[in-house]
């Protein structure tokens, strides 16, 4: 028995060893096998044997670590289905910097596929930021739909909508959607979804495999009212009834709960597809953004994000 023990011991000495040569000194198996004076294949189930008894505990010198263990931990937390944290600039003080290209990589990923998909994007800064940035591409195979209404309240186009921007840079089969962003009142909501061309655009976005949206807050710099599609008043009665942040126009509170009535009741945009069907990714970053993004993954509103380290770190002390 002592000598089976003896024996075990002295195979760990010798894989504690291959281990520390190859992941600390830089060795490479076949160095490793002339120094321990072993076959190369011994050398590699060495190193093996280090790795599975835990006796080779990897650390990874690099920033990018941190952003790993991040998104690790958010995805623990909320049960996401996909998360990307990327690094935070400590000097820059740009609430799409970072977040912005790393949508743009993952959307042009997607549209690069061969098996077609439909792609459902809101709006906001940080998405249009992220279209920005894609290159120009051939996808004839996709169908790229919009949530929210395209229209201005003074009747132009809403500049931070995002398929005519799309349109231009990735030749994909787009749907606008030719609405206001919010409606003047509940019937006219209604009185334009029930035209036969909006019922179709809106089946559509339903039907989304991946979605891309922005979370706008609806503090005192809320972009709602900010561009022109709530006066000040709404504002103050949205704050008043709890409301902390909006997708596509859907004001939502600190629970993740659609406000009820005030805006909500004339938002034209399309609701946000189903989250156990389909991938609903938010691009969000800054601290003003915290409530808000804590509420829609909490109440899984989304179910995927793309945020930076600072934003990430504010989530799970939240």
């Amino acid at each position: 028995m002592n000598t089976v023990r003896d024996a075990n011991a002295a195979r760990l000495d010798d894989a504690a060893r291959a281990g520390w040569l190859y992941y600390v000194a830089g060795n490479t198996q076949d160095q490793i096998a002339i120094k321990l004076g072993v076959s190369r294949q011994s050398a590699q189930r060495l190193v093996s044997l280090a790795v599975a008894e835990g006796l080779v505990k990897v650390r990874i010198d690099h920033p990018i670590a941190t952003c790993l263990d991040l998104a690790e931990r958010l995805r623990q937390r909320f049960a996401f289905d996909f998360i990307e944290v990327v690094p935070s600039d400590p000097s820059s003080v740009s609430t799409t910097l970072g977040v912005a290209e790393a949508a743009a990589a993952e959307i042009e990923k997607r549209l690069s596929a061969p098996e077609p998909i439909i792609m459902a994007m809101g709006t906001g800064r940080t998405l249009k930021a992220a279209i920005e940035r894609l290159p120009a591409m051939e996808c004839p195979q996709h169908k790229v739909v919009s949530l929210t209404g395209n229209i201005a309240p003074d009747g132009s186009a809403a500049f931070y909508n995002v398929v005519f921007t799309m349109a231009d840079k990735v030749k994909s089969r787009s749907f606008p959607m030719p609405l206001p962003v919010i409606a003047s009142s509940r019937a006219e909501r209604e009185l334009l979804h029930g035209q036969e061309l909006m019922q179709a655009t809106l089946a559509l976005a339903a039907q989304a495999d991946i979605t891309f949206i922005g979370i706008g807050e609806l503090g005192v710099n809320a972009p709602l009212y900010e561009d022109g599609f709530i006066t000040l008043a709404e504002l103050k009665a949205l704050q008043k009834a709890g409301a902390v942040a909006e997708i596509v126009g859907w004001a939502f509170d600190r629970d993740g709960r659609l406000i009820e009535g005030i805006t909500n009741d004339r938002v034209a945009s399309a609701g946000i597809p189903s989250r156990e069907k389909s991938l609903v990714i938010a691009l969000a970053m800054g601290e003003r953004k915290l409530p808000g993004i804590f509420a829609a993954a909490n109440r899984r509103l989304i179910n995927g994000l793309i945020t930076d380290e600072r934003t990430a770190a504010g989530l799970l002390d939240l």
